[in-house]
């Protein structure tokens, strides 16, 4: 009980000085923080895009290797790996270097890392190349998330999950090409594309980022005092900031988890547990980011009406409900409408989560709890496929609605009592 009133105490005090804020005066609209945000927007979109382009490719890979579902679990672990060892050295690399340079050379990596997939022929060359993919994928992660946490506390308003909303639609975009195109060119064809469109985006966004740094918070009016919350870049994982942001990166895990697993396994679920042919499958991912999409882009005004508290307790227990749906459902129709209620259900658990650990710790808290919630969703697909393996793959995807219920369970347990 002490500890879990310390780590209440410290997201209230974190709470407190965010509403405390959002009564300050704040500055007029600058031109510079506008470019900023755009760009921010277009690597997150870039995010999701690139992600989903290789996702909806995994059934075709998966028979090119002749990969089985363990074996494809396992191959999948590279991403896994890849994205959790670079996590936390992005942190420290971002404070060295600055979240706006980390976030254009990870995107650069990124977008040429998605092409080498369909280059591979066994479990483990994927496995190899999804190593340098996921490297490339939690580098730009943690990245771009410190920068808007930066910019964020410029613009005094949680704009996070409109950053997110961009991912999610990034991702929407991505899956729903994928779809097209999966019975008109080959993946290897399909994600080289992906690649010249990546590093476009990169070189036009990248230019914003580097040409700016990061903005400075707006003034409170009582930035005199010695005691005023320090600007996000300035904070470090240390002494009371740690318990909260593990707590959130383990909100931020479990929500995650479904993410990953309905990016990797959506498709198969709905193509070799319900008889989907390659396009419906394909929608699968698709209706579940469009899902995501509007309950990001409606995030903020959430945040404002209902609290962090009580956001991320409502979003668990939709997603679990939801996901139960998708799991069991008998029809691909019921199925497609469980995965919109999911996606409802987790828009914005891990917006949330993320951009309060960047308040609370900068861009080391960002990477702490980035690894963890990254983690779930890179490990969330392989725990998927053991599962699929020992019992079958409808089963398997109930875990997404069980770790639902504990990050709704868990948000309630350390709620902030001072949110509304």
């Amino acid at each position: 009980m002490p500890t879990l009133n310390k780590i209440r105490s410290a997201l209230a005090g974190a709470m407190g000085r965010g509403s405390h804020s959002s009564r300050s005066t704040t500055a007029p609209s600058d031109p510079v923080q506008r470019l900023l945000r755009s760009a921010i927007t277009a690597f997150f979109a870039l995010d999701g895009f690139l992600f989903a382009g290789w996702v909806v490719r995994i059934p075709a890979i998966k028979e090119q290797t002749g990969a089985s579902p363990s074996a494809l679990g396992l191959a999948l672990l590279g991403v896994s790996a890849g994205g959790v060892i670079t996590m936390m050295l992005t942190g420290r690399l971002c404070h060295r270097f600055g979240n706006h340079v980390v976030t254009v050379a990870s995107a650069g990596l990124l977008s040429v890392s998605v092409a080498l997939p369909p280059l591979t022929h066994s479990a483990v060359s994927l496995g190899l190349v999804l190593l340098v993919f996921g490297a490339a994928y939690g580098g730009v992660n943690v990245a771009m998330n410190a920068a808007a946490v930066d910019l964020i506390a410029a613009l005094r308003r949680p704009v996070m999950p409109s950053f997110h909303a961009a991912f999610s639609l990034g991702g929407m975009s991505g899956a729903a090409l994928g779809g097209l195109l999966a019975g008109q060119l080959t993946p290897t064809r399909h994600l080289l594309l992906l690649t010249v469109a990546g590093l476009c985006v990169t070189a036009v966004a990248g230019r914003t980022l580097l040409k700016h740094r990061a903005p400075l918070p707006v003034p409170a009016a009582d930035t005199a005092d010695p005691h005023a919350e320090q600007p996000p870049q300035a904070r470090t994982l240390t002494g009371r900031a740690r318990r909260p942001v593990l707590v959130l990166g383990l909100i931020a895990m479990c929500t995650a988890y479904g993410e990953g697993a309905l990016a990797d396994w959506s498709a198969l679920h709905l193509a070799d547990d319900l008889g989907a042919g390659p396009a419906l499958a394909a929608a699968g991912y698709s209706v579940f980011a469009l899902a995501m999409t509007a309950g990001r882009l409606s995030g903020t005004a959430m945040l404002e009406r209902l609290g962090q508290s009580r956001a991320l307790v409502a979003g668990g227990l939709t997603a679990c409900a939801g996901m139960l749906l998708g799991a069991l459902a008998p029809t691909v129709w019921l199925v497609l409408t469980g995965f919109v209620i999911t996606g409802l259900g987790l828009a914005n658990l891990f917006p949330i989560a993320i951009a309060r650990a960047g308040v609370l710790a900068g861009p080391s808290g960002v990477a702490a709890a980035s690894t963890l919630g990254y983690g779930g969703m890179l490990l969330g697909p392989v725990a998927i496929g053991f599962l699929a393996e020992w019992f079958s793959l409808t089963a398997a995807l109930t875990t997404v609605a069980l770790l639902a219920a504990v990050a709704a369970a868990v948000a309630r347990v350390v709620r902030d009592t001072g949110a509304h």
